[in-house]
């Protein structure tokens, strides 16, 4: 159920769009889940499936590619991590894509895309026409990434939009696991054809996802960004929890907007700022304190999801397996199935709690986790590093739960969270530029880190890397802790206020629920 805030006038409009005040009381207390809001949520989110797939994919993939292709270790580091740099382009630009064709049509555009990609990496006879085929898949990824969470957090009511909003991060664990089984698959097949085939087997799901979009609305702010009222009206009455909810949710899309309350045709003229002018002057050289706090968050959280190391667990996991002594490529691969599988029943069980218990719990408890795993993670591969060629078992069995456990703990709070709580915290005018900064941010680091692994690996040994990641895990859940303030509960027009005071925010979340005390205690007055 959405929240107010008391200090706007609640208001709806009736069938001859007269405006009518809402009592709070009169809203279901118990909302029914929107079947149609989770279902456009569903097909928006399988956009993330494409990254998902592909890291799941190469992790098997470069096995086979190194062997056909005579490549060096640097090569195979530049193979898979370049994808996300390549990515940072499609974020940067998916922002204003998106404000200029809408979120609907920038879905199928990045779904063309990684679908074209697929096809040059499966049909590639070299490592030249490798990278080409990975330069444009990382478009497309970028283009995914940033689109998928923004769509789901418009589209989805107050009262679910956690549980819709983490959707995104499902897909890319179902992408993960694709990519794994398509390894143990396609491994069978003579070397020169496995690698492609598991390249190009990424092309299909492009195919249904771009179908699906097909029946899926626009985006109701965006609708409204450009002046569309009656058709952001008829998507709201159909994603909202109730009529009611729908009109106090287009009342504050308005007003974001900078649109009166009292405009109800259905097409009107918006003015300029609400088109995404001047968006990248107020993010960089005139940012408010509330601003500068959001951006600082919106970076920041992806700034620790990824430098924390776990696309280094995931993707390198069959070096880890191997060195705990698991040699046999099928039985690694094999292996790898299990990390998928664990990382994808963790979001779904976040997709259920994040509405229940609130983002900055599942957030801290999921980053507290990864470090003592990452910890743990480091301290066995340490201790084998050292054993002279000795079997140590408990070493091998830490070694072995610990990457079973950094990627349950990633996966029920930073995995999914990071992109729920992004995409609530940037209003409306900013929020496309800055979950793109976000996406940016985060492809970065991935890359950066997928990237430097095997060297880091053979200059401070495999156990030192996973110390410099638990480091920078731990640094990360001091961030969260004191930065982030609880968005749980609030419609996306609200959250803003949170923000502002940096450190000090818990006073004024204190003080907005002081006020809506009042607020409610004076309207219950007869």
């Amino acid at each position: 159920m959405a929240d107010q805030n008391p200090e706007k006038s609640a208001v709806y409009e009736d069938s001859n769009h007269a405006q009518q005040p809402i009592s709070e009381l009169s809203l279901p207390k118990k909302p029914k889940r929107n079947m149609y809001a989770i279902g456009c949520t569903i097909l928006a989110s399988m956009t993330s499936i494409l990254l998902g797939y592909d890291t799941g994919v190469m992790s098997g993939a470069t096995i086979y590619i190194q062997e056909e292709l005579k490549i060096s270790d640097v090569q195979i580091e530049i193979l898979v991590g370049t994808i996300n740099l390549y990515a940072l382009f499609g974020a940067a630009v998916a922002g204003r894509t998106s404000d200029w064709i809408g979120r609907r049509y920038t879905i199928i555009f990045a779904a063309a895309i990684f679908f074209a990609g697929a096809l040059l990496m499966g049909f590639a006879n070299g490592y030249a026409l490798l990278m080409v085929g990975r330069f444009v898949a990382g478009i497309g990824v970028g283009y995914a990434m940033m689109i998928a969470p923004v769509y789901s957090a418009e589209v989805s009511p107050t009262s679910s939009r956690g549980s819709l909003t983490s959707f995104p991060e499902v897909f890319i664990n179902a992408g993960v696991l694709l990519g794994y089984v398509s390894n143990v698959v396609f491994s069978k097949l003579p070397t020169n054809l496995g690698w492609r085939f598991m390249l190009g087997f990424g092309a299909i799901p492009p195919i249904f996802l771009a179908l699906g979009v097909l029946v899926m609305p626009e985006s109701p702010r965006w609708l409204v960004m450009q002046g569309r009222l009656g058709d952001a009206r008829k998507v709201l009455n159909k994603t909202s929890d109730s009529s009611e909810d729908a009109q106090m949710r287009l009342a504050d899309i308005k007003e974001a907007a900078g649109l009166p309350l009292d405009c109800n045709d259905d097409v009107v003229s918006v003015p300029k700022r609400s088109r995404g002018q001047d968006v990248w002057k107020e993010l960089f050289l005139h940012p408010s304190p509330t601003v500068l706090h959001i951006l600082l968050v919106g970076i920041g959280i992806h700034f620790f999801q990824q430098a924390s190391g776990i696309d280094a667990v995931v993707l390198y996991s069959p070096s880890i397996f191997e060195k705990v002594g698991i040699k046999n490529v099928t039985d690694k691969l094999l292996v790898t199935i299990a990390v998928g599988f664990s990382k994808t029943i963790f979001t779904l069980v976040t997709t259920f709690l994040v509405d229940k218990v609130g983002r900055r719990v599942l957030l801290l408890t999921s980053s507290g986790g990864l470090v003592i795993s990452l910890m743990s993670l480091s301290i066995g591969l340490t201790v084998i590093d050292h054993s002279h060629d000795v079997k140590v078992t408990w070493a091998i069995a830490l070694c072995i739960l610990a990457t079973m456990t950094s990627v349950a703990f990633f996966s029920m709070g930073m995995g999914p969270i990071v992109w729920v709580y992004c995409s609530e915290i940037f209003p409306l005018r900013l929020r496309a530029q800055g979950c793109g900064l976000g996406v940016a941010m985060n492809r970065l680091m991935s890359g950066v880190v997928l990237m430097s692994f095997i060297s880091l690996y053979n200059h401070i040994t495999i156990g030192g890397a996973f110390f410099l990641y638990t480091a920078i895990a731990l640094t990360g859940w001091i961030f969260f802790y004191t930065l982030l303030p609880e968005t749980q509960g609030r419609t996306l027009e609200d959250v803003e206020e949170l923000f502002g005071t940096f450190f000090r925010w818990r006073s004024t979340s204190n003080e907005i629920k002081k006020k809506k005390i009042e607020g409610s205690s004076v309207g219950l007055q007869p």
